[in-house]
């Protein structure tokens, strides 16, 4: 048995600011689980948990010292200690998991292939991030898929329901979707399904560094630098903007003007330009969360309607994406750290898939 938890935190008021802090294994209470998290993913897509860690209560999902926040990442744990009759220790787990060695969880709604974490600080918070997938009798699980879905599942559910999202409100009248942060997990995703609407140009914007990387995937019908939005054609169009960058999302707004019907806020990889937007032309961008559309579908399509045609999709965009990406495994909390701080600050390839762990080997 661990000795001691180790919990990578940042500062909520500088997220360049990190530490470790070590607390110890706790005794465990009636239906508690401890849980060795064995690694998980980071992605841009972890910097906009914390962006939006306030505004979205992603900082509640994992609670700790005043003042610091635990990233959310998802990943696979493997449980080391149960207080639950139905969990044994051995198996395997896949879900939202803060960057940490162990994590305590309260079992709740067990069933042979999930359970949820029913700890009372995560009963208000939405219900798509407390569900932990249980693996290790799940005889559609491969081991050797487990890097692609921490990297993608996540972020490509995000994708599958934007997509559903448009083609819903028969993207809001537009011919030509754009999608900022081109080269990012979710936009790829979005493109991959938009791509085979016949009647749809699915338009990247991208740095100049990404552009052939974009380019070469095959999803996008035009890929253009952010130095190009002033080439963009005039025609009906409706924004993603993954990116965050209030400065690009205002100058596609300027250019397109009237010809912009919907503009739709996402993500955040541009986290320290997401400012100066205020004053653009054309419709107000509306911010999207996921987990509404998620519970709207549910309604409309009963249940498991979500998970069956989600699977179709996943399956389908599982069959190319292998190909996109290597996968780089770091150990380690120094590896944790640096690669944080890249990840924060732009510093990494879009077609490098990072894989980390707290543990040393």
């Amino acid at each position: 048995m661990p000795e001691t938890i180790e919990d990578f935190c940042v500062s909520r008021a500088d997220l360049r600011q990190t530490s470790w802090l070590e607390s110890e294994v706790p005794v465990l209470e009636p239906d508690q689980l401890l849980l060795e998290i064995d690694c998980f993913a980071l992605t841009a897509n972890n910097i906009t948990y914390a962006v939006a860690g306030e505004r979205m209560s992603y900082w509640n999902f994992f609670p700790t010292e005043a003042g610091l926040g635990r990233v959310p990442v998802w990943g696979f744990a493997n449980v080391v200690e149960s207080a639950h009759s139905e969990v044994a220790v051995g198996e395997r787990v896949y879900g939202y998991f803060p960057m940490s060695s162990h994590l305590v969880i309260l079992a709740g709604r067990v069933k042979d292939r999930s359970l949820i974490d029913a700890s009372g600080h995560r009963s208000k918070l939405p219900g798509v991030y407390n569900q932990y997938l249980r693996v290790t009798d799940d005889p559609t699980h491969e081991p050797s898929g487990e890097a692609m879905q921490m990297l993608f599942r996540p972020l490509f559910m995000t994708s599958f329901i934007l997509d559903d999202f448009l083609t819903d409100n028969e993207r809001f009248g537009a011919d030509n979707v754009i999608l900022t942060s081109a080269s990012s997990k979710t936009s790829l995703g979005l493109a991959f399904l938009l791509h085979a609407n016949l009647d749809c140009q699915v338009i990247g914007l991208t740095s100049q560094s990404n552009r052939n990387f974009v380019e070469a995937l095959g999803c996008y019908h035009t890929v253009l630098s952010y130095e190009q939005i002033g080439t963009l054609a005039r025609s009906p169009s409706v924004i993603v903007d993954m990116a965050g960058n209030g400065g690009v999302l205002a100058a596609v707004h300027d250019h397109l003007d009237e010809a912009l019907r919907y503009s739709c806020l996402v993500g955040a990889t541009h986290w320290e330009a997401r400012h100066g937007s205020q004053g653009m032309a054309g419709p107000k961008p509306e911010l999207f969360f996921a987990p509404t559309h998620i519970q709207k579908r549910n309604e409309d399509w009963g249940p498991g309607g979500v998970e069956a045609r989600f699977s179709d999709a996943w399956e389908r965009f599982t069959s190319v994406v292998g190909d996109w990406i290597t996968i780089r495994n770091v150990m380690g909390r120094n590896g944790v750290e640096k690669t944080y701080a890249q990840m924060l600050n732009g510093q990494v390839s879009p077609d490098i898939g990072y894989i980390l762990s707290v543990r040393e080997t």
